[in-house]
């Protein structure tokens, strides 16, 4: 599992996560955190991340350092990149000083040893730049060329991304772990504001149904998402459609689609977390937010395309996973929907909506 002549985890003491991004990815390496917060509690933990997905880590508007506090659980710093924006604006001399300075700041944390948990040349590349004299990562990397700066390579043997992770934690704590749940802030204010919309549209009990994706190829129709909020209507179980930036036209189909039985709602990322821990249902194609549902443990219906379920499908949690036999396993970006996520219908992901549903009753 582990890289030769690797040092104990006793040796360690402040050690660098980097997953910079996207979503999904960030939930999955949690459980990872968390295995190397337990193993090593008087351990200073950072985290780089891209700026956007901070809020997976901390709550608005919580210090990004010092002690930890339920807002921000699992690490003592967290050090923000914004790598698209820096690279839109590369001949601007402020963006080189922005970048100057986030360096500085991490290297003068003094970080021991870093863990990629990323795999790209980016990451890599950031983990080296800590100034982390040990550097852990998989000894086959998403990006190959990756491994070039690690120190320490480890063969992970786990199907599933979480437990590829995982195998890099227990690399640097130098033992098996159980892999715990993941550990996500709570922002008293966002349950506060979730709980008030609620409240104002009369809704209690809810399903969550997400029609947005990474990509175009991952995408199941909005309209069925609408269909099949229109079902669940006819039962007494109302749809709150979410949606994200850039993604309001996919809502607002599903919403038309469901003859406005279900209502599309925007949500902060805290204020996700907090809807989330409400709904009695979660129903999304490979989507950061249906992994949130999982890893909170809300049931879910996942519509899968182009992606492998066993590696990036819904972990630890009550789950119907629907993908048709032709649906080919690649990563590559695609804008036009997998033929095989259209063979996937309506009734069918009620049929499985209704499997939960009942499940939960009995």
């Amino acid at each position: 599992m582990t890289a030769s002549d690797s040092p104990t985890s006793s040796a360690f003491q402040r050690i660098l996560i980097v997953r910079l991004s996207s979503m999904g990815d960030v939930i999955h390496a949690l459980p990872a955190a968390a295995m190397l917060r337990a193993a090593l509690p008087q351990a200073t933990i950072g985290w780089l991340i891209e700026e956007r997905w901070a809020e997976l880590l901390c709550a608005l508007p919580t210090p990004r350092s010092g002690a930890r506090s339920p807002q921000r659980p699992l690490v003592d710093i967290i050090h923000t990149v914004n790598l698209k924006r820096w690279r839109s604006s590369l001949l601007s001399n402020q963006t080189w000083e922005r970048m100057a300075a986030g360096l500085s700041d991490l290297r003068a944390v003094g970080y021991e040893v870093a863990v990629d948990l990323q795999g790209a040349i980016r990451s890599a590349i950031l983990a080296r730049w800590s100034g982390a004299t040990v550097v852990y990562g998989a000894a086959q990397p998403r990006e190959n060329l990756a491994s070039m700066w690690y120190t320490r390579k480890v063969i992970t043997r786990g199907t599933h991304v979480i437990e590829q992770y995982a195998e890099l934690a227990e690399a640097l704590i130098g033992r098996a772990v159980p892999i715990p749940s993941a550990v996500f802030p709570c922002d008293p204010l966002a349950e506060e504001a979730v709980d008030r919309r609620l409240r104002q549209r009369g809704i209690t009990e809810f399903a969550i149904l997400n029609p947005g994706a990474g990509w175009g190829a991952k995408q199941w129709p909005a309209e069925r998402y609408g269909q099949v909020a229109k079902v669940l209507a006819q039962s007494g179980l109302k749809s709150i459609i979410n949606f994200g930036p850039g993604e309001e036209a996919l809502a607002r189909a599903a919403e038309s689609a469901s003859d406005h039985t279900a209502e599309a709602m925007s949500f902060s990322i805290s204020e996700l977390l907090a809807l989330v821990r409400r709904a009695r249902l979660f129903i999304a194609g490979d989507t950061g937010p249906l992994h949130l549902a999982a890893a909170l443990a809300v049931p879910v219906v996942a519509i899968f395309g182009p992606t492998d379920p066993a590696r990036n499908g819904p972990f630890a949690t009550r789950k119907i996973v629907l993908r048709h036999p032709e649906s080919p396993n690649t990563l590559t970006h695609r804008v036009q929907p997998d033929p095989g996520i259209l063979e996937i219908t309506s009734h069918a992901v009620v049929r499985a909506a209704q499997q939960l549903l009942g499940a939960a009753r009995g």
